[in-house]
This record gives C-alpha cells, structure tokens and sequence, in this order.
C-alpha cells in the first residue's frame, strides 16, 4: 500500500508542476499583451495629438488670412518645410502657422512606461477624387501622414488625415 501512496503523490505533484508551468506562462503572456496594448494606445494618442495640433493651423500660408483662392496660388510642394521656411518661421512648431509647415517634423517622445516614441509626418496635396493618391499640383486637399515608431512597438503606428481648404 505504501508503493501505490507514494505513486499517488508523486503523480500529483506531477501533475500540480505541469498546471503551474502552464498557469505560469498564461499570466505572463497575459501580462506581455497588456504591456503591449498600452503602448500601442499611447503610439496612437501621439500620432492623434499631432494631427489635432496641427488642425488648428490654416490650410496653407496663403489662406492664414482667409480668402478665394485658386489652387496654383497655394504653395508648391517644393516649398514645403522642412526645405523651406515661411518669413518668421523657425524649427520650431510654435512659429508654424500652417499645414505644409509639419512636413519633414520629427519629435521624440519619451513617457515613464515607454522611452523612446519617435513621431514623425508627412504633408502632400491629395487627388479630390483619390485622397490615397498624392498629387505632383496644387490641390485643395492635403494629407498628413503622422508615423510613430519604437523599440517597443513590432509594427509602426501611422495615422493619416485628408484637410481641405475649408476644413475649419
């Protein structure tokens, strides 16, 4: 009777060690996602607090004092910043007064429970029938595309958002 006690328990424990493996890993990968979730949450809450700063600029530097305007008047994609700067404009985001002015901007961001955020966007004119299609002209339709990227993140973040001229 003693052999068969002594199975039972070592069978037990067996069989206690291998749930507790398996309880173990499950916590931990439950754990791992949620850590994950978070910073996913914040990549995508910097990607929409660029987009929602920058809705408050003007379409272009020809509209900051609204008026009718023809596309050709708008600004070349050439003259988008970072390559070209507007008279009293600097590096920094506080001179900027409108859209094009983020093109080329690059931010990094650094929060307690995830370094390293790197925020960066896109300007282009948009065709009015294809916003997924960049335009080589002036058009009443701008797209910016704001990217975030980290260590943490497998897949970059990457928020895009079509403005017309009359979006505000």
């Amino acid at each position: 009777m003693n052999n068969i006690q002594s199975l039972t328990t070592i069978g037990a424990i067996a069989l206690f060690s291998l749930i507790s493996v398996r309880f173990n890993s499950t916590v931990l990968e439950n754990i791992t996602v949620e850590v994950e979730n978070k910073i996913y949450l914040t990549a995508f809450s910097l990607a929409d607090d660029l987009i929602e700063e920058i809705k408050q600029k003007a379409f272009d530097e020809e509209t900051v004092v609204f008026r009718s305007i023809n596309p050709e008047e708008l600004t070349p994609s050439n003259n988008f910043a970072p390559s070209f700067r507007d008279p009293g404009e600097t590096s920094s985001p506080t001179t900027w007064d409108d859209i094009d002015d983020y093109n080329g901007y690059t931010k990094s961001i650094s929060l307690p429970h995830a370094e390293g955020f790197q925020v960066t966007s896109q300007v282009e004119y948009v065709s009015a029938s294809n916003p997924d299609l960049a335009s080589l002209t002036q058009t009443f339709f701008k797209r910016i595309t704001v990217r975030v990227t980290s260590a943490y993140l497998r897949n970059p973040v990457r928020l895009s958002f079509v403005f017309t001229l009359h979006s505000k």
